[in-house]
């Protein structure tokens, strides 16, 4: 049985937690809204996803949704793909393969936390560092030789 966009319906319920309805069929109290295609292709080759990590739909594009569908699966990609620049470490430290960042973003001042970054430390080229932490958030070194001495003392201390 094939879906079609238009009866996809996704809401938040409770607040927060992104929801689908598949018309008069079945629900989903859970779901991902992920990025088929590279992520320079922001709206195209959406996969939903169930709790579990399984496809429950690819859509080529969003257009087919209704407008609140659609402003909840660009919610979610925008949730999923926020991506914070670092210009500057503050500090860092490690224990117990946990590693604790304090850095200067384009964001701002951030605390954040990375689990085992064997897993969570994403090395994109020789001088580039994409960094996931604990609640999957992401953040970026676009290229670690332009940081300040200090900061690359720090990341080169754990890395």
């Amino acid at each position: 049985m094939s879906i079609q966009a238009s009866e996809l319906r996704m809401f938040y319920h409770p607040e927060g937690m992104a929801r689908l309805t598949v018309d008069n069929d079945r629900s989903y109290p859970r779901i991902k809204v992920a990025i088929a295609a590279p992520l320079s292709r922001r709206g195209k080759y959406v996969s939903i996803l169930n709790g579990k990590g399984e496809e429950i739909i690819m859509l080529p594009d969003l257009q087919g949704l209704d407008p609140e569908s659609r402003r909840v699966a660009e919610q979610e990609l925008e949730r999923r793909y926020l991506t914070s620049r670092v210009r500057r470490l503050v500090s860092l430290k490690q224990e117990f393969g946990v590693t604790y960042w304090e850095a200067e973003t384009d964001r701002g001042i951030r605390d954040f936390v990375v689990r085992d970054l064997q897993e969570n430390c994403i090395w994109l080229s020789e001088s580039h560092l994409l960094l996931v932490d604990v609640d999957g958030s992401r953040f970026e070194i676009p290229d670690r030789r332009l940081l300040d001495e200090r900061s690359q003392q720090l990341l080169d201390a754990i890395l």
